[in-house]
């Protein structure tokens, strides 16, 4: 049976494994390793491996001084989809926000990842905001967690 494993990465090769599930998943905005070093400095990020195989990462931006709200997002490679590899990455990242104090969470997803909205839908988020960065062409979605 293979195992799953989630580690927080804590050098080169576990952040370059994070920024390619990061980029791989969101092409419009791909992150450079000091990019992701930066993140890793204000947000929980963790990588998950099925036995030693990458299979996705994720990012809790915990809630602010002034807030309540953390932000969830789990992001699975798409040949790994449909495995319950989600689940356990947002399960893990919920848990890590409501440790860290927050009693809202969101979420945020492209809009080209119709995986990702559908996940986030069944999981109970509801849409309020769509968007476009500057220079982005694809909107971004913020969600919301409809129950606590």
């Amino acid at each position: 049976m293979s195992a799953l494993r989630f580690q927080q990465p804590d050098g080169d090769a576990t952040l370059q494994d994070w920024q390619h599930v990061h980029n791989a998943i969101i092409p419009t905005h791909v992150l450079s390793l000091e990019g992701v070093r930066e993140r890793s400095e204000r947000h929980h990020l963790e990588v998950a491996y099925l036995d030693d195989t990458l299979v996705g990462c994720s990012t809790v931006r915990p809630p602010t001084d002034d807030t309540s709200t953390a932000t969830v997002i789990a992001r699975v490679l798409s040949a790994h989809r449909g495995q319950g590899l989600g689940e356990a990455l947002y399960g893990r990242g919920l848990h890590r926000a409501r440790e860290l104090g927050a009693t809202v969470i969101e979420t945020v997803v492209l809009s080209s990842n119709e995986d990702g909205l559908r996940f986030a839908q069944q999981h109970g988020f509801i849409e309020t905001e769509r968007y476009l960065l500057p220079g982005d062409t694809i909107p971004w979605i913020d969600l919301r967690l409809s129950r606590p």
